[in-house]
């Protein structure tokens, strides 16, 4: 027990119609990285917000921290134990200045009169970054950092809080290959200093990578716990799913129809440049590329929300200007947003309010108010056709997991009956378990005749589910590869070694 930072046992945690967690137990040693894993919805997400003082567990649960009995009733109890949580949703003030950042909730203990002592939140912050290997001018607003410096500024929060364990929830989902590596370095650093980190990620390889033990959850149950060299892939994806899944290459002969969408010099200043493409029915086109390439921008462009200063599009041989996203839905496209908590979701509102949205004006009755009896099957049809877990249309989408949620997204978008649909990052977040349904629904629904662009940073689900992929750099198609021939290996030469691209975006966009 001594070895023990964090001892929780007998954990249970009971919602209205579901038992999120049942009995379960996670141990955490001294100077550890400990990798928490399980599909969507196994319950990660409630041990994390448990210990985080934000849920109380059932009766029963026992917690211990550096040896002895500790009780965690809110999240300033947390906090006062050494406690931090990095969420995946990074919860910083973006108009706040790294120093108030880094400060804030240091002195929840003061008197509401007290006065700021400002020099010494700057020293203390400074002195935070510094332990990291820092440099970035503490008045900087934090609104002005990238998204990897602000994940910098969150661990040195969590440093300038004296923590003792740091648990970092998908850390690396927003980050480039070479800011990951970055991170595994400061990582390695707290480790060295004897700060455990509970780290949870679906990225299989970097849970590899970093982490000395893992504790496996299944269906809100404890699966067990174990070291790193006891693991490979295949076994890990069994524990957390209790089944084998397959993630290969897709090998379909696919039988494509007409062209639905035609792009021709597609330019924006900024993002992307002379970009020219076909989408025929039945066929399912993968874009990928490194961070910043132009990706999000062009799937932006077609969908009316970032509108091109140049070039043209054609959706069944009619030229067509897009000027909107509703514009776009009513031309038949439909398009899932990279980030579903601050795009894609209205997290407050139930499931049913979220999918029916973008067709409110087709449920409306004769009298101009919304069906609501129509508007609960729609979302009925669509939480049983992508089996949304727990089958609850009432609850409230903020409470489902990341892959859940993900499948309302996907839910909300086909309730338009698009012809088009675009996909950003289908499955940043998710489980194994859960690609693999979101991969087979895309093939399904292109085998039905929609035509499907995934954007992908994730070569092994862009070599799963697209029959002809399109790489991009530096805002231009660089290359173009069938599914027959294309390779992880030359993928990534197009995505850093091709055609080079000439200085981007020459041309003045027009006033």
């Amino acid at each position: 027990m001594k070895d023990y930072l964090l001892q929780m046992k007998s954990v249970s945690k009971t919602f209205p119609g579901v038992k999120a967690l049942d009995n379960v137990m996670l141990e955490v040693k001294k100077g550890e990285v400990h990798a928490l894993i399980g599909e969507n919805g196994a319950g990660k997400s409630t041990l994390i917000k448990i210990l985080a003082g934000i849920y109380k567990p059932d009766p029963g649960a026992a917690f211990y921290f550096e040896g002895k009995e500790a009780e965690i009733q809110k999240p300033i109890d947390a906090t006062l134990k050494g406690i931090s949580i990095i969420y995946q949703d990074l919860s910083l003030f973006p108009n706040l200045s790294v120093a108030e950042n880094i400060y804030i909730g240091r002195d929840s203990d003061k008197k509401p009169w007290k006065k700021i002592n400002w020099s010494e939140m700057e020293e203390k912050a400074k002195k935070a970054l510094k332990e990291l290997g820092v440099e970035i001018d503490v008045h900087t607003p934090v609104e002005k950092l990238s998204i990897a410096q602000q994940q910098l500024i969150e661990i040195a929060r969590a440093l300038a809080f004296d923590s003792k364990l740091i648990v970092m929830d998908e850390p690396t989902s927003s980050l480039s290959s070479g800011e990951v590596e970055k991170l595994y370095k400061v990582i390695d650093d707290l480790k060295n200093r004897g700060i455990s980190i509970i780290f949870v990620s679906h990225k299989l390889k970097e849970l590899f990578t970093v982490s000395d033990r893992f504790t496996v959850l299944r269906d809100g149950k404890y699966v067990g716990s174990y070291d790193t060299e006891e693991l490979n892939e295949d076994k890990l994806i069994q524990l957390m799913v209790g089944r084998q899944v397959l993630y290969e290459k897709n090998k379909e002969k696919v039988k494509t129809g007409k062209t639905l969408l035609e792009v021709k010099g597609l330019s924006k200043e900024g993002n992307f440049k002379d970009i020219t493409f076909e989408l025929k029915e039945g066929e399912v086109l993968g874009i990928t590329g490194l961070v910043g390439s132009g990706r999000t921008e062009l799937a932006q462009a077609i969908f009316g929300v970032n509108r091109p200063y140049k070039g043209e599009l054609k959706i069944n041989g009619e030229t067509v200007v897009v000027k909107s996203s509703e514009d776009a839905v009513k031309k038949g496209i439909a398009y899932v947003p990279e980030s579903r908590k601050t795009q894609g979701l209205v997290l407050r509102q139930s499931i049913i309010n979220n999918i029916s949205l973008p067709v409110l004006k087709q449920l409306r009755n004769k009298f101009k108010l919304i069906d609501r009896k129509k508007e609960v099957q729609l979302a009925n049809h669509y939480v049983k056709t992508l089996d949304v877990r727990p089958a609850l249309p009432n609850r409230a989408a903020g409470d489902l997991s990341g892959g859940n949620q993900q499948k309302v997204v996907i839910g909300k978008w086909l309730s338009t009956k698009p012809k088009i649909l675009i996909i950003d990052e289908p499955t940043n977040g998710i489980d194994i378990g859960a690609k693999s349904e979101i991969h087979k629904l895309m093939r399904k629904l292109a085998a039905e005749g929609m035509g499907i662009i995934v954007i992908s940073s994730e070569l092994p689900e862009v070599l799963a589910v697209s029959d002809r992929i399109l790489i991009m750099r530096h805002g231009r198609i660089a290359g173009e590869v069938g599914i027959e021939e294309a390779t992880q290996e030359n993928i990534m030469n197009y995505a850093l070694l091709g055609p080079k691209a000439e200085e981007l975006y020459e041309e003045e966009a027009p006033a």
